[in-house]
């Protein structure tokens, strides 16, 4: 059974992860590119990510940019480990 994370947990994690903030119960992050190809490019890739996690993310993209919010349906749209899991995968994504 999946487990939500403390505020205190996640301020805690948070630090290893790259310009995500904790915001609203969801991590959050957005990301610039060059044009919208890219954008929606990196998208694709992050469907891979989130597939093989079986966690996917609340995506909204506008020409170059792509907004990013992860929060755990099952706990009650809170924070739990895997939203970690996927955060770092995406962040592999764009590296």
């Amino acid at each position: 059974m999946k487990k939500s994370l403390s505020e205190a947990e996640v301020n805690k994690q948070i630090p290893e992860l790259s310009d995500w903030l904790f915001e609203n119960d969801c991590l959050k992050k957005t990301y610039i590119f060059d044009s919208f190809r890219d954008a929606m490019s990196f998208i694709l890739r992050i469907s891979f990510e989130a597939e093989e996690l079986d966690h996917h993310p609340a995506l909204f993209n506008c020409y170059n940019r792509v907004e990013i919010s992860l929060n755990t349906h099952d706990v009650g749209n809170k924070v739990t480990q895997k939203d970690f899991e996927l955060a770092k995968a995406i962040d592999s994504v764009s590296a």
